[in-house]
């Protein structure tokens, strides 16, 4: 039987809690695709795109945590991986925060936390990798 490390457990069950939050959100996004709130094409988009993909990275970056801790990664690339974590509010919020404003049509000054969130997530991936991979040799 495979047991979470606390920080994982704690994480995972945060997480968990925030995806309340998405969920919330999918509401949100109902309202506005049906014509309740009076938004720009490219903003139903930026709307779209940044709850699809907190859905995807939550659920990818719950996968991540779950891989390094079964298979006993632990050290600094283990911790990278956690940045996948990270994008999944990063990305998001940067689609959300890029799309305020009254009738905006093109990303604002925010878009800039999408490009973070891009950059966690690759770096979460690899550092999972390696992490991941080194187990998998040192055991071989």
């Amino acid at each position: 039987m495979t047991v979470l490390s606390p920080v994982a457990a704690i994480v995972c069950g945060v997480v968990l809690i925030a995806v309340i939050g998405i969920a919330y959100g999918g509401t949100f996004l109902l309202q506005v695709v049906g014509g309740g709130f009076a938004f720009t094409d490219f903003q139903k988009a930026f709307f779209r795109a940044g709850h699809a993909h907190a859905g995807v990275l939550v659920t990818l970056g719950l996968v991540v945590v779950l891989l390094l801790e079964a298979a006993g990664a632990s050290g600094p690339w283990a911790l990278l991986g956690y940045g996948v974590l990270a994008s999944a509010i990063l990305v998001p919020g940067g689609f959300f925060a890029a799309a305020g404003g009254h009738e905006r049509t093109r990303p604002n000054r925010f878009v800039w936390l999408l490009w973070v969130g891009v950059a966690a997530l690759v770096v979460g991936l690899v550092g999972a990798a390696v992490a991941l991979i080194q187990v998998g040799v040192a055991g071989a």
